[in-house]
């Protein structure tokens, strides 16, 4: 039976913040099954100089790590440049795998992603549900998780998300198998059959509008808009001069897909949400496959919404749990609804609405978050990738 273990801590210091979030997550001692360590990381530190600090504290535990705009735990959120979160899993062998490549891009995302799966599954056929974990800039999602689901079938759970930068669009980072990457990703399989796994995501968006039509596009890549340069015409829908940065546009840049009314309806919204973390000229890097003629919306946030949407999205996942005892919860977040969108009271009280959500009898169960580019959960029965959207999965025991 798998268990997990979770810490959040602030420090300047790399080796410090591992040793305090160490003495936190195990304050019994640490297990000698440990199968592997998870950590998400703010800019301030080095995902290599906190994985050498992890790996004295736990000598040949794999490490698997990302960078982030923010981190959450069950101590809440921590968005200065030197927050780290941390989830251990321990348990025994047959129910846990993990795999990594190096060199993922837009262009080879299906084929990286597809070696990736493929390792997995053969490390271990009874796995039930995957965190992912890609980097954040210039990959195809969309084929992403269809070589997932092209090896596991899609009644296996993905979730996770993307790293990210502090909103930059520059670079993100990825650390596993003792070196760390800007485009690499890992995953990690549980195959524990005592855990069940429901997950919800939700933005709180509304788009408003005429669309803007893709009129030319090259698999994730998009190079015109309404037969314009595509960044000029989506930087000018949000009165943006043309030289503006990936920075200056994520905060206010949320596209919006129309979604079919079945998934709109479980959504609460009649829009999917996406980024764009990377240009080039004018071309504009999407987040999944675009193709011409696709129509994408720009948008303004509802604050109600928001929050009636978090709190819909919590009654369902609580009501698939029942009586159940919550393993561990890992919370998905895309990096603009952060400081960049929220101020420090708003996040605290949504946070504070999950973590009552999923507690029993005062006690929160193991967190691990991250604010990213995106974020992987179910929609319409089917793994799917979201923008700009709170992802939430819970292991949880019957």
């Amino acid at each position: 039976m798998l268990e997990f273990y979770s810490a959040s801590v602030r420090s300047v210091n790399s080796e410090r913040a591992a040793g305090e979030c160490v003495e936190v997550a195990f304050p019994d001692g640490v297990p000698k099954d440990v199968r592997a360590l998870l950590f998400n990381a703010t800019l301030g530190h080095k995902l290599d100089k906190l994985a050498a600090a992890f790996n004295k504290l736990l000598p040949n535990v794999p490490l698997y790590g990302a960078s982030g705009c923010a981190v959450t735990g069950r101590e809440g959120i921590g968005e200065s440049m030197h927050d780290i979160g941390i989830m251990a899993v321990s348990g025994p062998e047959n129910e846990f795998a993990a795999s990594s490549v190096a060199d993922i891009y837009g262009i080879n995302s299906y084929e990286k992603a597809l070696e990736l799966a493929q390792d997995l599954k053969k490390q271990n056929g009874n796995i039930n549900c995957i965190y992912l974990l890609c980097s954040g800039i210039d990959i195809d999602n969309a084929l992403v998780l269809k070589a997932f689901d092209d090896v596991f079938g899609q009644e296996v759970t993905i979730f996770g998300g993307t790293s990210s930068d502090n909103m930059r669009g520059v670079f993100s980072y990825q650390y596993h198998g003792d070196t760390m990457g800007e485009h690499d990703a890992f995953a990690v399989g549980f195959a524990d059959p005592t855990l069940h796994n429901i997950t919800r995501a939700t933005h709180g968006f509304v788009a408003y509008g005429q669309p803007l039509i893709a009129t030319k596009t090259d698999g994730c890549k998009i190079l015109e808009f309404n037969g314009r340069g595509a960044w000029s015409e989506f930087a000018s829908r949000l009165s943006k001069p043309p030289e503006s940065t990936c920075g200056d546009t994520i905060p206010i840049g949320a596209l919006a897909e129309e979604l079919p009314e079945e998934h709109a309806n479980e959504y609460g919204n009649k829009h999917i949400l996406r980024v764009v973390t990377k240009r080039e000229g004018e071309t504009i890097y999407y987040p999944v496959t675009a193709y011409d003629g696709m129509k994408v919306w720009t948008t303004i946030r509802d604050e109600d919404l928001i929050f009636s949407e978090q709190s819909r999205s919590l009654e369902y996942m609580t009501a698939a749990i029942g009586s159940g005892k919550v393993a561990a919860v890992f919370q998905t977040d895309c990096l603009a609804r952060g400081r960049f969108l929220f101020n420090r009271i708003i996040k605290d009280e949504i946070i504070s609405m999950m973590q009552s959500a999923f507690s029993r009898d005062g006690e929160i169960p193991p967190w691990l978050g991250n604010y990213g580019f995106g974020e992987y959960a179910r929609l319409g029965g089917i793994n799917t990738f979201h923008n700009y959207s709170t992802a939430l999965l819970a292991l949880y025991r019957k």
